[in-house]
């Protein structure tokens, strides 16, 4: 299994940007496909998340400023960020979720300048 993500980087307050994570070795279309991040000194969290089916699911702190989506004929998860604000700085994971069985990407940095 490999998720590959790209798209990180540096922007500006109220600035967006746009995550892709590429996913190999799996059958993509059955799996829960997410993105997480991770903050320096805090916990992993989950940002969205969206299932095989399409159900889409969202931490309330990026409630309406975030948009997951998947293209699964191209095998690639992507999330939309906009407005974005400093404490979106984090390493931002994709995720791929089959029964409980969690595959992870190397991460993708996005860090939010005030």
């Amino acid at each position: 299994v490999q998720l590959v993500e790209s798209g990180g980087g540096l922007v500006q307050t109220g600035g967006s940007l746009r995550l892709s994570c590429a996913a190999s070795g799996i059958i993509f279309s059955i799996y829960t496909m997410g993105w997480y991040r991770q903050a320096p000194g805090k916990q992993r969290e989950l940002v969205a998340d969206v299932s095989s089916g399409g159900r889409t699911n969202y931490a309330d702190s990026v409630k309406g400023r975030c948009t997951i989506s998947r293209d699964n004929t191209k095998n690639t998860m992507y999330l939309q960020m906009n407005s974005l604000k400093p404490e979106d700085t984090a390493v931002y994971y994709c995720n791929a979720r089959k029964l409980a069985h969690d595959n992870w990407g190397q991460g993708t940095q996005v860090t939010v300048s005030s």
